[in-house]
């Protein structure tokens, strides 16, 4: 299993930013399916490095091959590697993804990309009722130095229903509520780049107990799991 990703991935990207299309790709087919090989046992060793303090229980890695169906880009293919790492559902709230991708664009990236709409609701309740223990996790100075703030879309304005004044308007018009952290080639590179990767995602962990928490209970702190065992 690799434990790190190989040097050829990135330069083997950067070819195919320039030829891409189908004839080239074809032809060098064999020495993608082999890089493909070797990043996709890198992707399971995080995961593994991730099961000591967590519990994956899926790993997707996303195929090479763009839909372009609805897209203006026609380009055939992806140029990076990307992955999802799903925690135990449904007590288990959040997501991880590693992405690879030459010209210092590679990144992990983690929290809720698309809540439902129940959970989206209920997160900003939560947050209507009381923000304290949120800030108090973005406050952190360990959690801060690796994750930073909040990235991802969110309203001009307050959701229906919600005061615009409310003191936590800037938590409750979020649509997506991630966290980005970026690398650059050479640190993708090195030989402890997974296990950085892997010591970041474990730092998220108070974030996700309590969104977890939030998100398995109504706001009476009730549990909704009781009838799912």
């Amino acid at each position: 299993m690799s434990t790190s990703i190989p040097k050829e991935t990135l330069s083997f990207f950067k070819q195919l930013e320039k030829n891409n299309d189908r004839d080239w790709f074809n032809e060098h087919k064999p020495e993608f399916k082999a890089i493909e090989k070797k990043v996709k046992g890198a992707y399971n060793y995080l995961g593994e490095l991730m099961n000591a303090h967590d519990q994956i229980e899926k790993i997707k890695i996303f195929r090479i091959y763009r839909d372009v169906r609805f897209s203006k880009n026609k380009q055939p293919y992806k140029t990076h590697f990307g992955g999802s790492f799903a925690r135990k559902k449904p007590e288990l709230r959040g997501g991880y993804y590693l992405h690879i991708q030459p010209n210092d664009e590679s990144f992990i990236a983690t929290g809720f990309w698309e809540p439902n709409k129940e959970d989206l609701l209920r997160i900003r309740k939560e947050f209507e009722m009381d923000d304290s223990e949120m800030r108090a996790i973005l406050n952190d100075k360990t959690f801060k130095a690796t994750w930073g703030n909040f990235v991802g879309d969110e309203l001009k304005t307050a959701p229906k229903g919600f005061d615009k004044e409310h003191p936590a308007i800037d938590l409750i018009r979020k649509k997506q509520y991630i966290f980005v952290k970026k690398y650059t080639d050479k640190e993708v590179l090195e030989n402890g780049f997974l296990e950085d990767v892997n010591q970041s995602f474990k730092k998220i962990r108070p974030y996700f107990d309590y969104m977890s928490d939030v998100l398995t209970t109504n706001l009476n702190g009730e549990s909704l799991l009781l009838n799912s065992h």
